[in-house]
């Protein structure tokens, strides 16, 4: 789940700006954006860059922005195959701190605004949440398991790539006047509007295709599925992926579209993480469902200018087990699906070649933390030469006690020794062995030579 971000009050912020002026407050708070844009970069050449003079450089960012000259700058592109081809635009480390100030402004509001079973970019949920309420929904669906349900899983085409930019823009703004609309009449309220107003439009509307830097062979696009790069999308059209401002945009976005579904369509159990939605119903409404298939596919086209993929869509009954957010849910378990078990082998596998950070190594060890995967991962870390007791101590963990002497990164770390000292045990027996084996036929060699030459063993015995 999600940490729970800073809490942002614009009484509060209102009082500081009256007290320090708007320059310093923002520089204040453009400190904290920057102490958690920090977090997962510290190895990167441009957080380093920016960090060497930090105080200065956040004192010109804030300075364009009150001036009004900011711009996002050049992303670099590039291909990561994790497992299958996506292209990444990464942003700037200056523009990042901008993403973690709107978001640390917006998210609050917006995570009152939206329904509960929207799973993505909100505090204290995420895709174990989204799991654990799919298993609820079925279960009281199917009456604890013992009726007839059906789950319809349906995915939104390229949703990243196909977001229209100026409708999401409008989206973000009437948000933002409901979120300012009681302050909008004092001066520093309405300053403070303008500013976020300003920084949201140009991160939305800023087109990262232009003066992008691209890292790596060019061909390595060629291998994209159709509508899955940023280069091929007509103007005014998708938004990169990895800001968590894109994250929370589009989430706002799809707002309307979940109340239209859980609301206007009446539909109870109903659940979405990004663009993956499902919906669980009887079996003797399974035929409605099917029709209202048809109503959600013209909303999204016709208010959201967005397509419903046509090859992802299934139904299944509930009680034979459905995939969704990378578990597989039974009714009386949840096991990681076919895709995350591929993932944790190769994890598995680029840790004993250290080919991987701690950062990913954790990750893909707490999704499986809460899940019934001990068996599996017995068996893994088994196959790999790991301690499977350093995998039960880290599920053992818990983030909220603050007593605890060791951290997820101690436990990574062990493993790393762990397997170190397995090899180093292993290359020491198989030295251990040679040696051995020289000596055996060192000593077989010598009574050879005594078998065959007897009368000059005697002589030299003489």
């Amino acid at each position: 789940m999600s940490k729970e971000p800073p809490f942002f009050n614009i009484k509060i912020a209102i009082k500081e700006i009256r007290k320090n002026g708007i320059r310093q407050w923002l520089i204040e708070e453009m400190t904290e954006s920057f102490i958690e844009a920090r977090k997962g970069k510290l190895t990167t050449y441009n957080e380093h860059k920016f960090e060497i003079h930090w105080i200065e450089n956040i004192t010109k960012l804030v300075d364009s922005i009150l001036d009004r000259t900011y711009k996002p700058g050049a992303s670099t592109t590039f291909i990561v195959h994790d497992p299958k081809d996506r292209e990444i635009f990464a942003a700037p480390f200056s523009d990042r701190n901008v993403h973690h100030l709107l978001y640390r402004i917006s998210v609050a509001w917006w995570d009152k605004i939206f329904i509960k079973n929207s799973y993505s970019c909100r505090p204290e949920k995420g895709t174990y949440y989204g799991i654990l309420q799919a298993w609820s929904m079925a279960r009281s669906a199917t009456n604890n398991f013992s009726e007839k349900a059906y789950i319809m899983k349906m995915d939104i085409s390229n949703y990243f790539m196909s977001l229209p930019r100026k409708e999401l823009y409008k989206t973000i703004r009437r948000g933002l006047y409901r979120q300012f609309k009681e302050y909008l009449s004092i001066p520093e309220g309405y300053e403070l509007f303008k500013i976020c107003d300003f920084l949201w439009y140009q991160i939305i509307m800023d087109d990262p295709v232009e003066h992008c830097v691209r890292r790596g062979d060019k061909r390595e696009w060629t291998n994209l599925a159709p509508g899955k790069s940023l280069l091929d999308q007509p103007p005014d059209t998708g938004i990169a992926i990895g800001n968590v401002t894109s994250q929370l945009a589009s989430n706002a976005y799809l707002d309307s579209f979940d109340k239209y579904v859980h609301c206007q369509l009446g539909y109870k159990y109903y659940g979405r993480y990004v663009d993956d939605f499902f919906i669980i119903v009887k079996e003797s409404d399974l035929k409605f469902a099917l029709d209202d298939v048809k109503r959600i596919r013209e909303y999204l086209k016709k208010e959201k200018k967005l397509t419903l993929h046509p090859k992802k869509f299934s139904v299944c009954r509930v009680d034979q087990g459905f995939a969704f957010l990378g578990a597989r849910i039974y009714p009386h378990c949840i096991i990681p699906a076919d895709r995350l078990q591929k993932k944790i082998k190769l994890t598995l596998h680029q840790l004993r070649n250290e080919e991987i950070s701690n950062e990913r190594i954790i990750s893909f060890l707490g999704m499986t933390k809460n899940l019934n995967a001990t068996t599996l991962m017995r068996r893994l870390f088994k196959n790999y030469d790991l301690d499977f007791r350093l995998y039960q101590e880290f599920r053992l963990l818990n983030n909220d006690d603050k007593k605890k002497t060791r951290n997820a990164n101690d436990i990574v770390a062990d493993l790393r020794k762990s397997h170190w000292n397995d090899t180093k045990k292993d290359a020491e027996e198989l030295a251990k062995e040679k040696k051995e084996k020289e000596q055996m036929n060192d000593s077989k060699n010598t009574e050879t030579d005594k078998n065959q030459n007897p009368e000059e063993e005697k002589k030299k015995n003489r």
